[in-house]
């Protein structure tokens, strides 16, 4: 079994090492074949490691870097000022193939600009795009753009198909996933000119493409792909977001209320459970910053222990699965497909 290396901003997000050093450590426990490389100010991971009573050995070795990008530090600062940050050195180490993969909670937009220019993007890739999943019926759904990318041509939504079936295949192992676009309804009529445009691309791209689907679509888990523009995706995410907090709102105050409810409560306590696992935001920590020439994970910023966890998984998930070449391989199908369309 090949071995696994990722590099991880330690300093990054609300809790810097004090979450990522643990969620590092708990890692190297459960997976033999990963190792770790924790980059940041070198005093205060150590402290950290010293705290766990853990050392630093053939799996686990720390890089020292003197600056970090803070959650408020404008792109210009992240990319000109900062050359030594903790969140620079993890895709300098990706791009020199000294780590497989980067994770990082830091500034999601200095994250993307950093990562964009030490590692640039795969040959055939327009816009690299954040990625991530949602809970569904079917287990979950994958999503794309949710964020990066406000204005988008059909085009871009085309690759964004590709590299949203290539990261579900890659982790799912799915050899043809079913890739929707998000539209207005199902018909072919439906949506802006991009959207019509965009339908029509993916109707012959070669890939598994269901058609357009609607937004209640995703929690069905109607296809295994979502596709749609940095706008859309990240209106739809937070509103699951807050939909989400306002539902586990809603059920405490009501088993609250009096005694007969608060009884209730201890007789439903078993689906309360169920239901906030299921819905678990922490479960789908992780979004993938697609098209780059490296995987590199974005986790929340206000990640716990366990969710940093499941963004370090999700990183060695990305490359055990092969990710960047399937992008790289279905890109150049896709490529050469529309060239013999082109001569012909």
């Amino acid at each position: 079994m090949r071995e696994i290396t990722i590099a991880i901003d330690a300093m990054g997000g609300d809790h810097g090492p004090h979450i990522t050093v643990k969620a590092a450590l708990n890692i190297l426990r459960r997976e033999d074949d990963v190792n770790i490389v924790l980059i940041g100010l070198q005093d205060a991971i150590h402290a950290e490691l010293k705290l766990h009573r853990a050392q630093v050995g053939t799996r686990l070795r720390v890089h020292h870097a003197t600056e970090v990008v803070k959650m408020d530090d404008p792109l210009s600062v992240a990319l000109r000022s900062k050359k030594d940050s903790s969140m620079r050195r993890t895709a300098d180490l990706v791009k020199r193939g000294e780590a497989d993969a980067g994770v990082s909670a830091g500034n999601t937009g200095a994250l993307m600009a950093v990562s964009r220019f030490v590692l640039k993007t795969l040959p055939g890739i327009d816009r690299p795009a954040i990625a991530s999943t949602l809970p569904s019926h079917t287990g979950c759904t994958y999503m794309l753009d949710l964020g990066a990318n406000v204005d988008c041509t059909a085009e871009h939504l085309l690759q964004f198909g590709i590299m949203g079936s290539a990261l579900c295949a890659a982790i799912e192992h799915k050899e043809s996933p079913s890739v929707g676009l998000l539209n207005i309804g199902e018909e072919d009529i439906k949506g802006n000119d991009v959207a019509k445009q965009a339908g029509e691309m993916l109707k012959s791209s070669g890939l598994n493409f269901y058609g357009n689907v609607e937004g209640d679509d995703i929690y069905k888990g109607t296809v295994d792909v979502v596709v749609c523009d940095g706008f859309v995706g990240n209106v739809a995410l937070k509103t699951s977001e807050g939909l989400a907090k306002l539902i586990a709102e809603v059920l405490r105050r009501e088993f609250k209320k009096n005694l007969l409810t608060r009884v209730a409560g201890i007789v439903a306590l078993p689906v309360i459970r169920a239901f906030k696992r299921k819905m678990d935001p922490r479960r789908y920590n992780g979004a993938s910053l697609l098209g780059l020439n490296g995987v590199i994970i974005k986790s929340h910023g206000s990640a716990d222990v366990f969710a940093f966890e499941q963004a370090i998984l999700k990183a060695v998930e990305e490359v055990r699965g092969g990710l960047l070449r399937r992008i790289a391989d279905q890109v150049g199908a896709h490529n050469g497909k529309a060239a013999e369309g082109g001569l012909a």
